[in-house]
């Protein structure tokens, strides 16, 4: 029985977690299985927003504790996971030239909580909470929280969820800037498709070059963020999208956007 699910539909791939029971805590079978399925969807061209979300009352925990204390019995005390499965995959989803969506459905701790980090957008259920749970275990950050959780939030408000370890709830993740969106946890795989299924409709290279920019942006000065956005933007000058979209504002109709 698959750990993941990948569905597809509207040009929406729908990636859940799923090992319900453990609350999808991640096994080297999991990050494997969610690695394969988010390089499938950057694959396939008939994909153009992903949607990521746990299955049960859980999001994600993070690291499945039993796997990892059998790893350091055998000898692993360099936690060879993160560079392993961890890295690639948190580079797979933010370097996807696609927008990704995080559904996030209760709690999402550790490196569970930095996958949905790690997504450009997140809609939270309001049963959905926050743990930077490293600490706890006697861990530095790992699954690329210490660059995506200072971004999102600010260096002295992650330093404080990364080192208090403390639950951040639904309601104080939204006003930290953690999730854009609060919904009622009943609602939120509905909320969360229909946004997916709205960016798949959108212009996909310019999202693409929206994501490319952001990053290159966070580790450049001006002057070359400038150069980037130049690039980038003769890119998206070529598009189909880009030309429909002009024509379609002079003509008063609304743009048909393919993602070519």
């Amino acid at each position: 029985m698959s750990v993941v699910k990948y569905e597809v539909g509207d040009g929406v791939a729908t990636i859940t977690l799923d090992r319900p029971a453990a609350l999808n805590a991640l096994t080297v079978e999991l990050k494997l299985a969610l690695l394969e399925a988010v390089q499938r969807a950057g694959a396939d061209e008939n994909v153009r927003a992903v949607l990521l979300t746990g299955a049960g009352r859980a999001f994600c925990v993070g690291q499945d504790l039993k796997e990892h204390v059998d790893a350091l019995d055998a000898g692993d005390t360099e936690l060879s996971t993160v560079s392993d499965h961890y890295n690639p995959l948190i580079e797979a989803i933010a370097g996807l030239p696609k927008p990704v969506v995080a559904a996030v459905n209760g709690p999402a701790a550790g490196a569970g909580a930095s996958l949905a980090f790690a997504c450009d957008l997140r809609i939270a259920g309001d049963d959905a909470s926050f743990l930077m749970a490293f600490a706890k275990v006697g861990l530095g950050p790992d699954s690329g929280a210490s660059w995506t959780l200072p971004r999102l939030i600010g260096t002295g408000r992650a330093a404080a969820m990364l080192m208090l370890a403390e639950p951040v709830a639904a309601a104080e993740a939204l006003e930290l800037g953690l999730v854009s969106m609060i919904v009622p946890a009943a609602d939120l795989v509905g909320t969360a498709t229909a946004l997916a299924a709205r960016l798949a409709v959108g212009p996909t290279a310019a999202y693409a070059a929206i994501k490319e920019t952001l990053a290159f942006s966070a580790s450049h000065p001006l002057g070359e963020s400038l150069a980037k956005e130049a690039r980038m933007q003769a890119h998206c000058g070529q598009t189909a999208d880009h030309r429909d979209a002009v024509t379609a504002f002079l003509e008063k109709r609304s743009a048909t956007f393919t993602g070519h």
